[in-house]
């Protein structure tokens, strides 16, 4: 068990969706570390690695289950909300981490993937905040962190719906944490630029076999193009700036944009 001293969110509940891998993993890991139950969520029906990552919760002295949902079906939303509240205890950190990618020309991107992308980017988060916000509203404390991006800033080339999404989910962030502003609950959004996620390997490895780059290559030029430091963003500092807006601290700290992005937006 972790000593009290270090557990800053002792006998909170988290809710932290698409939590299996990348920046809602270490997300998990270090908030449950903090003393946080974790609802830990995905898509699909736990695997083994699921329940080895839930015994890793387990083995730091708090609850943890695991939560499979897809969240394009908004209406199944507020009924896990409902389960997770029944099972771990009502929910006062959200953190809104899921999301798409798909990256191709608006002149040829499919309507499929336009709809999919903005309904787990953008309209997944609405559906959490309005299933999560009235209990936090009536229990005095409550803390919502949605995961943008720096596409949540500026505009990116066949990015269409990842950058309408994003730029969408601030827009909400904004707007949650002014209704929400004379209350103790409070919304803010985190902005990283390139974090080595499953998600961006995934733009390195087409990097690699549509210009013919070795690995090494193709990621120096994903970081020269939008990342002055020349450096990713780590899940662990990603994971801590939200530990932070977790905390008692960060009260005050309402609708703001918080840029990891090694430089790129201060240009």
């Amino acid at each position: 068990m972790i000593a009290a001293s270090r557990q800053p969110h002792c006998g909170r509940v988290a809710w932290i969706t698409g939590s299996t891998s990348g920046i809602g993993w270490a997300t998990a890991r270090l908030l449950a570390g903090e003393g946080a139950a974790i609802a830990l969520h995905g898509s699909k029906a736990a695997s083994a690695t699921t329940d080895a990552q839930l015994a890793e919760l387990h083995a730091m002295g708090v609850a943890a289950r695991y939560y499979a949902l897809d969240l394009a079906d908004g209406e199944a939303i507020a009924p896990l909300a409902r389960r997770i509240a029944a099972e771990l205890g009502e929910i006062d950190i959200l953190v809104n981490n899921a999301g798409m990618q798909h990256v191709q020309s608006v002149l040829q991107f499919p309507a499929e993937k336009w709809n999919a992308m903005l309904a787990v980017n953008l309209s997944a988060p609405f559906h959490t905040i309005q299933a999560c916000a009235p209990a936090m509203l009536a229990r005095g404390w409550g803390r919502i962190i949605n995961m943008a991006s720096v596409s949540a800033l500026v505009g990116v080339a066949n990015k269409p719906a990842y950058v309408a999404s994003k730029h969408g989910l601030l827009g909400l962030t904004k707007s949650v944490a002014l209704e929400l502003a004379t209350t103790p609950v409070t919304c803010n959004a985190i902005c990283p630029g390139w974090v080595l996620t499953p998600l961006v390997q995934k733009q390195i490895d087409a990097l690699v076999l549509r210009e013919g780059l070795d690995e090494p290559a193709a990621r120096a030029r994903l970081l020269g193009a939008k990342q002055p430091s020349q450096a990713f963003v780590t899940v662990e500092q990603i994971a801590a700036l939200t530990s932070f807006l977790a905390s008692d601290n960060a009260a005050q700290v309402r609708g703001a944009q918080w840029n990891m992005d090694g430089g790129f937006t201060a240009a």
